[in-house]
């Protein structure tokens, strides 16, 4: 029997590409959505933050007034022991981590945890925290979020997994051709966002279009699909963004030879702000 190779997950091309290229790709911003595609993130559109070394990022998504305003979304690199002993400078924010390269370690609350591609962390909002990388170059997805309090609803606790240890679970009727990785449990009220991972086998598709209130980012991270995005259908593959503000109509095809696999950020489980 042969050994199951380890899942490979599409990033940022980086560097610049040449002067012979054309322009014209797959980027496009809509007041319904966005496709940033891996095309677009490249060195020159970098970020940085202070207190950390060895580090740059992607921001793929942050809050914007009338488009999606839940949460940011970063694609982190880090050179050869960088960090950054305070990652979060908002005592509001809890965050997701999704390692695809590398090795980092985190230590959360005095406790340490090496995470590898596949690896994932959830911290809630408050707690003290810190990354590490070792020495290679390391990337990782992170999202942050405003925790909204319930009374009578404690924060969540830490989440330390690994994708590789969650069996995924097939959505109903559709025979196995499309399933989710859940990280968080989808019962448990303390979460008001979940990060899963959606794959759909080729040709599997989601077969109607999903209009609701939750904010979505998609990141592609295996294979490719036709994806419908409002009234535009939009061909998508590795390393391609997807951001979608609410209600926006969204389905798709996967497209093959392998299968589509996804990160999806919503928000989910808290009442409608009424103050705007």
């Amino acid at each position: 029997m042969s050994e199951v190779s380890a899942p490979r997950y599409a990033g940022p091309l980086a560097g610049l590409p040449p002067q012979t290229d054309l322009s014209t790709d797959t980027a496009v911003f809509t007041e319904a959505y966005a496709v940033i595609p891996a095309s677009t993130m490249r060195d020159i559109v970098t970020s940085f933050l202070p207190g950390w070394t060895g580090m740059r990022m992607w921001v793929i998504a942050r809050p914007l007034s009338g488009f999606a305003e839940t949460f940011s979304q970063y694609v982190v690199e880090l050179q050869p022991g960088g960090g950054s002993a305070q990652p979060e400078t908002d005592e509001g924010a809890q965050a997701a981590i999704f390692v695809t390269d590398g090795s980092v370690t985190l230590t959360i609350d005095g406790k340490t945890h090496e995470l590898t591609p596949g690896g994932f962390a959830y911290i809630p909002a408050g707690m003290d925290w810190s990354v590490a990388n070792g020495d290679q170059v390391s990337r990782f997805h992170w999202w942050r979020k405003r925790w909204q309090a319930v009374e009578g609803v404690e924060k969540p606790d830490v989440i330390i997994a690994n994708e590789r240890d969650i069996a995924p679970i097939p959505m109903p009727d559709t025979g196995g051709s499309w399933a989710t990785t859940r990280f968080m449990d989808p019962t448990d009220m303390r979460h008001d966002m979940h990060i899963t991972i959606v794959t759909l086998s080729p040709g599997g598709t989601i077969p109607f279009a999903e209009t609701h209130v939750m904010e979505h980012g998609l990141f592609v991270i295996e294979g490719k699909a036709v994806y419908r995005l409002n009234r535009d259908w939009v061909e998508v593959g590795p390393g391609d963004f997807m951001w979608l503000r609410a209600f926006c109509p969204q389905c798709c095809y996967a497209g093959g030879p392998g299968n589509f696999r996804y990160l999806l950020y919503k928000d989910v489980n808290r009442h409608a702000p009424l103050w705007r």
